[in-house]
């Protein structure tokens, strides 16, 4: 699993925008020059497995618990927001 380390983004209040990419080939997260984070998952986008799928693993990047990962914006969208409690 390619996984970068995220935790600087580990401050309690911070929002954080991701595009999600279900139904890949492996999971990684990509965090490209210009900030963009992509969160790529092998989950289905249905019943909300890829956005379990994405918040376990952005989870696990930035180095707290998922539960701490709550869903803003993007429920059924590849885009989302999540925000760290």
């Amino acid at each position: 699993m390619d996984l970068p380390d995220l935790s600087d983004l580990a401050l309690p209040g911070t929002t954080i925008a991701i595009r999600a990419t279900p139904k890949a080939a492996r999971e990684r997260i990509i965090r490209e020059a210009d900030g963009t984070i992509r969160v790529y998952v092998t989950a289905v986008p249905e019943g909300g497995k890829a956005t379990k799928a994405v918040r376990q693993l952005m989870a696990k990047a930035i180095g707290v618990a998922p539960t701490r990962l709550t869903l803003i914006r993007g429920e059924t969208a590849r885009d989302k927001v999540f925000r760290l409690d």
